[in-house]
């Protein structure tokens, strides 16, 4: 979607590429960050004017645009796209900090080449992006990690005297609902015994972005690891009932921590307009196969999906819905396949398929962090689901 009046603020003088290391409270609100922000950038570059200029970007997904012109970045994918004209592009981000280990981690790409991939963490950071000159180049700012350990905010891009303009939008637009899976939880560790870090996830290298990329299709992720439908991962058996997508589908995301500035994406109701997709997937139920282990259980998990169904529809009158499960086991498919049916049943709606991934194999492809799937298992998975896509969307 296209932003049509962001205001950037333009300072005078060049920002030098300086990580801060300052934090703050896991509480600051957006004023507080507003002022370390001041602070930083008073102490970066003597600052006799400021002047603004009206712009456009494109923001990915859910990425929420705040009053005071901050662009907040929570789910997955989240971000900007643009086209940049000039010699040096300023970026100035702040983040929640929350440690290290739950940090935002964020790529830079230009033409497509990631060059930069950043841990934000602290109050006040500042990166700065090479260009080519009067030659455009295409940036994107992406936020590879999930929203509930971290969120982190754009507060400035400094064009430095060159122009910035949106990037077109692709012919096809997809939204990707699922668990750790989706986010691309442990996809750079390799070894199956390590566990969660913000630092090894990366969204670009799930499934989900490779097969939007593979269908050349505009993205929105709403995922976060561990969730379900009607049960959160869970070790006891016992019902995890927090965990769960359907209860932020219509919300800006989740967090634990500090979110948005003063607010919480949880807090906030997504606006289903800016972004409507020709085709929504489905990837839930990894986490609620280790509840519904019975066949009381797996009714639940029947039901369950049928009602979420029937929100998404809800939301998105026009798309088609693509039901999937598998890549991490299979056991909840064959529930999977009766939710769709007794869907379709229930309310006549046919623009509904259903898909079953194969289950990764790590002895021949890898495996990620606490027995992820490693990014060959997602590239494959990408390349199967991106076709059987295209069969029935006919692109």
């Amino acid at each position: 979607m296209k932003l049509k009046k962001l205001m950037l603020s333009l300072v005078s003088g060049a920002l030098a590429c300086t990580m801060f290391a300052g934090c703050g409270s896991g509480s600051s609100s957006e004023s507080d960050s507003s002022q370390a922000a001041d602070t930083v950038t008073d102490a970066q570059t003597e600052k006799k004017e400021e002047t603004a200029e009206m712009v456009d970007v494109k923001l990915l997904g859910r990425t929420y645009l705040a009053d005071d012109g901050k662009i907040w970045l929570g789910l997955s994918g989240t971000g900007v796209d643009f086209e940049y004209t000039g010699d040096k592009l300023s970026l100035f981000m702040i983040g929640n900090p929350t440690g290290r280990d739950n940090g935002s981690r964020v790529g830079v790409y230009v033409d497509g080449e990631r060059v930069k991939d950043m841990i934000v963490t602290g109050d006040a950071e500042i990166f700065d992006i090479d260009g080519k000159g009067s030659t455009p180049v295409n940036v994107k700012i992406v936020k590879l990690s999930e929203c509930p350990q971290s969120c982190c905010g754009i507060v400035k891009i400094n064009p430095n005297g060159g122009t910035v303009k949106a990037a077109a939008d692709k012919p096809h637009k997809i939204e990707i609902i699922g668990d750790s899976i989706t986010c691309g939880y442990g996809v750079d560790e390799n070894d199956p015994l390590s566990h969660f870090t913000t630092p090894t996830e990366d969204c670009t290298k799930s499934y989900s972005i490779k097969t939007a990329e593979l269908l050349n299709a505009d993205y929105s992720l709403v995922s976060f690891s561990g969730y379900g439908i009607v049960s959160g991962y869970t070790e006891s058996g016992n019902k995890v009932a927090d965990s769960l997508v359907p209860l932020y589908y219509e919300k800006y995301g989740f967090t634990y921590g500090a979110g948005f500035g003063a607010k919480k994406p949880q807090d906030m109701d997504w606006d289903f307009s800016k972004f409507v997709p020709d085709a929504v997937v489905i990837n839930l139920g990894t986490n609620d196969s280790t509840y519904a282990k019975n066949d009381e259980r797996r009714e639940e998990y029947k039901q369950g999906y049928i009602s979420f169904l029937k929100t998404i529809r809800s939301k998105n009158p026009n798309a088609r819905i693509f039901c999937t499960l598998g890549i991490m086991g299979t056991s909840l498919n064959k529930t999977m396949h009766e939710a769709a049916e007794a869907y379709t049943a229930e309310t006549g709606d046919n623009n509904i398929s259903v898909f079953d991934f194969p289950e990764q194999n790590g002895n021949a492809d890898g495996l990620a962090a606490d027995y992820h799937p490693s990014e060959k298992t997602h590239t494959k998975s990408a390349e199967m689901l991106a076709e059987f896509i295209k069969k029935e969307m006919g692109w």
